[in-house]
């Protein structure tokens, strides 16, 4: 049986995946005429990748545009709505985000850096631990759930600070057990289809599935709207549901597994650009 699953496997495979060229690769990414943003870079020597390549790149020209203006980037209408919900005032302090950091502008660069290593706690955070240790520890109020709206939406303001900086996140030191660990995750085959992140992001990127292209899987541009949901993701939301697609059991955003899994891809795009928040299909 598990012999006629995999050739069935690779037998969709072979139909669905086909050879086309990058939609829009020789375009440019310049938001509202004046932030250029590097869509392509030079890949570590370490690297498996001949170039980093954002997956602006290979996005149809009418969902190019729609990052290329703010005004039509649908991303921010939940930018707004986190921006007056900086001001709220929640929990027993009594306090809202602005109560301890002025101006959101503040936070200018640490998209760039995350997830990283967090001595006090020992393990590596996320955006989304940060804000929920804020929520908790000094707010007094109740943490937010991972992916949902209100979570992806301070994401995308805070991250927005740091949009056109290079990514130059770390995985050396206590952060280096974390980073092997999401990258044996990356390359092991899992579920019914017997894949791998890697199997699309790094084998096939370019390449045509379904009615989509393949990208390299970077994530400078998470939080990122999605056409096909209509609202912004996170990062592990995306992992979830790439896990679904090939019929593998995800694990739980959050999750140590999951974190790592993101060390390890953000590192991937060291040297891009951040966009977020980006539009994707």
């Amino acid at each position: 049986m598990k012999r006629l699953i995999k050739t069935l496997t690779c037998t969709v495979a072979a139909l669905a995946i086909t050879s086309a060229g990058q939609a829009g690769e020789d375009d440019e990414l310049v938001i509202n005429e004046e932030l250029e943003i590097s869509t392509k870079a030079v890949a570590s020597a370490d690297s498996p990748l001949d170039e980093l390549v954002s997956g602006w790149r290979y996005r149809a020209d009418e969902t190019q545009e729609l990052q290329m203006d703010d005004f039509d980037n649908p991303s921010f209408i939940f930018v707004e709505q986190a921006e007056d919900q900086w001001k709220k005032v929640e929990g027993t302090e009594g306090k809202a985000c602005s109560s301890c950091h002025e101006d959101v502008a503040d936070f200018k660069g640490l998209r760039t850096v995350l997830p990283r290593w967090n001595e006090a706690k020992a393990k590596v955070y996320t955006m989304e631990n940060y804000i929920n240790d804020c929520r908790v520890d000094r707010m007094g109020a109740e943490p937010w759930k991972w992916a949902k709206g209100k979570m992806t939406a301070m994401t995308a303001l805070i991250s927005v600070q740091s949009r056109g900086m290079p990514v130059a996140v770390k995985t050396d030191g206590p952060a280096q057990a974390a980073h092997d660990l999401g990258k044996e995750i990356y390359y092991t085959r899992v579920g019914q289809l017997d894949m791998a992140c890697s199997s699309c992001h790094e084998d096939n990127y370019g390449n045509m599935i379904r009615a989509d292209h393949l990208s390299q899987g970077q994530i400078n541009g998470f939080p990122t709207y999605r056409l096909k949901n209509s609202k912004l993701n996170s990062t592990q939301a995306r992992f979830k549901g790439c896990m679904k697609n090939i019929r593998a059991t995800p694990y739980k955003v959050g999750s140590p597994e999951f974190t790592a899994l993101e060390l390890y891809v953000a590192s991937r795009g060291n040297g891009l650009s951040v966009e977020s928040p980006a539009v994707r299909n």
